[in-house]
């Protein structure tokens, strides 16, 4: 819709960014402040003017780190488009095709980011139903936001989303019946997880006759047995996110965030698993000086953490000071930079 070279308004376009199947998105700049910005042109254009407002609208109700900041919406030349934050880097789902299954400890990184940016989004009661590695634009400094809210809803008025709408691998199975809830993006995030840790998807795009089977968790191979420097801890966590069930799946971002958190931080027999893994990354938390390690074993580490987490009201996400990644409440250092707080 748009080309090199042509001035909107007050931006120029520098180059097209991608499409996708709800918009197309540019490179610009803002010629009055000299800023790269990104334009996101939607496909359709003859649509009620309320509703093209939707996606900015829910994005401005937000403000979060890992979440993209929209700058504003315009209409120049008949044309509407949203004015969004540029950020140099590229999708999480260009870093998987390139590189296959990431380390341990880089995909728990995007996976803590991503739960957190989810949860902020649940907590304003807002429901995204397209997460994927597509729809995470990874910054060069690490940071991962969560894009294209071109898909979400409210849920304070219905109990549900009620329209089939979202990506067929990701999707939970209760989307295929237009049941979306907050515990669907938290399955959307498990098979995100799941193709980090593994570099493929749980299964291939579901046809209408595996739905059943998809309903009875029948598609799904454990992680661990395609990878089996998987941690059993992280397998089970990746499992309880993509549980059929939704009634025993997580329920919400923050339970999956706290059980990652919680494994990423326990030392025990198995934390070499988590050693061979992140070998070479400089996130590596160091150990105190004279820390001795946990003698209990990961999983029993991680049950008990889980249920004393459990027993406790979930606390807001607090952010490290020094690399801006999620943090324990009750932590006193961050678990991938590993300055004191």
């Amino acid at each position: 819709m748009f080309f090199r070279g042509q001035t909107i308004g007050k931006y120029r376009i520098v180059s097209s960014l991608g499409s996708g199947g709800f918009g197309t998105v540019y490179l610009a700049e803002d010629t009055w402040i000299d800023k790269k910005v990104a334009l996101k042109v939607p496909h359709k254009q003859n649509l009620d003017f309320s509703e093209m407002l939707k996606e900015p609208r829910l994005l401005a109700s937000m403000s979060h780190p890992n979440i993209v900041t929209v700058l504003t919406a315009e209409k120049q030349d008949d044309v509407f488009f949203i004015v969004m934050e540029y950020v140099q880097g590229e999708t999480l789902e260009q870093i998987i095709l390139r590189e296959g299954a990431l380390d341990l400890t880089r995909a728990l990184d995007f996976t803590c980011q991503i739960c957190n940016a989810v949860d902020h989004a649940h907590r304003a009661g807002i429901l995204h139903r397209d997460l994927r590695p597509g729809n995470m634009l990874v910054s060069d400094a690490g940071l991962l936001k969560v894009t294209d809210f071109g898909t979400s809803r409210f849920l304070e008025i219905a109990a549900h989303g009620t329209t089939v709408i979202g990506s067929p691998p990701y999707m939970a199975p209760e989307q295929f019946h237009g049941k979306a809830v907050f515990a669907s993006d938290v399955y959307s995030i498990g098979v995100t997880m799941y193709q980090m840790l593994t570099g493929t998807l749980p299964y291939d795009t579901p046809a209408p006759a595996d739905l059943e089977r998809l309903m009875r968790g029948g598609l799904i191979t454990a992680p661990r047995l395609r990878n089996r420097r998987i941690p059993k801890a992280i397998d089970d966590i990746v499992l309880k996110a993509l549980e059929p069930d939704v009634t025993k799946r997580y329920q919400r971002a923050s339970e999956l965030l706290e059980d990652t958190l919680a494994a990423r931080r326990t030392r025990g027999p198995q934390r070499a698993d988590f050693a061979r893994w992140g070998a070479t990354s400089p996130r590596r938390t160091p150990r105190r000086s004279g820390a001795a390690p946990a003698a209990a074993p990961l999983d029993a580490s991680v049950s008990e953490i889980q249920s004393r987490l459990r027993a406790r009201e979930t606390p807001q996400p607090r952010f490290c000071w020094h690399c801006r990644k999620p943090l324990h409440a009750r932590a006193d250092r961050c678990p991938f930079c590993g300055e004191s707080q």
